[in-house]
């Protein structure tokens, strides 16, 4: 009688950081195949699915996780602790969705002031009715002890602006059959490709992929919305005079926005060779414009909907841009380093703000 040899799973973590939580809805969407992550996986440290703590990934050795999904982008101070925790923690760490890999959604908030925000937030909106001006603190006492936040930065950060990134796996969320692919590649012991590589997509763009008609002819006098147009379902969105990311967006989500009759948002983020996909798309749309006149072109321009909004939606802090500039010093604060290096070393006193 032979006896079974017992595999050895490898231990994973995920970890949101300043995200929607659609990354983490993304690994259950794997269906049945969800039995074969848990047969080679014991999962060590999700927050929203297990009951571990902070302290209990502190007590684990150096090096205990495998591999460790971090999804979200880092947008305060306990955004960065954990990240750099979970570096120290794990053999493999991976920048999981866009948010991680670029900043994401989340990074939208770098067009704005951490001021800005809160005054919006919490006094200005039209849903706030606060007229006593009540404001998030840092520490609050309560008979029960003392109640604490995190503290706000003022720009959205991707994750390898704080800790050292491995592999990159992109997405809003990653397709789940990339996620599969990728996962097994690793437990099976199959040759990685260099540290630092986007996996889980492809190197060539979107429009690679896309089975819609493209021609030569992408002279636009008027850009619309998409429900601006009677799309035909096969015709390219440029050439309807919709902007879409395709051009500029690596290729591995199967179009899966185009094949539902959406154009491209950017998601994937750049393809091989683009740094800034944003600049990209500004460069491209200059040449589909039909004018040499100054103020038709300022007028096609103007049609497009909030361009910084569309063109950075998933990519404001990994950008050339980064973020808006502030008008002065005292807006502006301290630089990002120095702001974090100042958290670190704060004294809290009950009556410093959120922000």
């Amino acid at each position: 009688m032979t006896q079974e040899v017992e595999k050895t799973k490898i231990k994973l973590a995920i970890y949101w950081g300043a995200g929607c939580g659609g990354c983490c809805v993304s690994v259950l969407d794997v269906h049945e195949k969800l039995f074969a992550v848990i047969d080679a996986a014991d999962i060590v440290f999700w927050p929203i699915a297990l009951d571990i703590k902070y302290k209990d990934v502190k007590d684990m050795e150096d090096g205990f996780i495998d591999v460790c999904l971090f999804n979200g982008a880092i947008r305060n101070s306990e955004n960065e602790e954990i990240a750099h925790l979970l570096r120290k923690k794990s053999k493999v760490l991976v920048a999981y969705g866009s948010c991680a890999h670029m900043g994401g959604i989340p990074g939208l908030a770098n067009f704005s002031s951490k001021e800005e925000i809160f005054k919006r937030a919490y006094y200005e909106s039209e849903s706030t009715v606060n007229p006593e001006k009540i404001h998030p603190m840092l520490e609050t006492e309560m008979k029960e002890g003392t109640l604490t936040l995190p503290y706000f930065y003022e720009d959205v950060l991707k994750l390898d602006d704080v800790v050292d990134v491995d592999y990159y796996l992109p997405g809003c969320p990653p397709q789940t059959e990339r996620l599969v692919e990728v996962f097994m590649a690793i437990v099976t012991g199959a040759e990685l490709p260099p540290k630092g590589s986007v996996v889980g997509a492809l190197a060539k763009s979107q429009c690679d992929e896309c089975k819609r008609e493209k021609t030569d002819n992408k002279l636009i006098k008027e850009f619309k919305r998409p429900w601006e147009i009677e799309d035909d379902g096969k015709t390219c969105f440029l050439e309807q005079g919709v902007i879409c990311m395709g051009p500029a967006t690596r290729g591995g989500c199967g179009v899966r926005c185009i094949e539902g009759n959406a154009p491209c948002r950017g998601c994937y983020g750049p393809s091989e060779g683009i740094t800034d996909p944003g600049a990209k798309m500004m460069s491209a749309i200059a040449t589909m414009i039909d004018s040499n006149d100054p103020e038709e072109i300022e007028r096609i321009i103007a049609q497009i909907d909030d361009l910084a909004g569309t063109l950075y939606r998933f990519s404001l802090p990994s950008s050339y841009l980064r973020r808006k500039i502030m008008q002065n010093k005292n807006e502006q604060g301290d630089n990002m380093q120095g702001e974090r290096k100042q958290n670190k070393n704060r004294k809290v006193n009950q009556k410093e703000m959120f922000y």
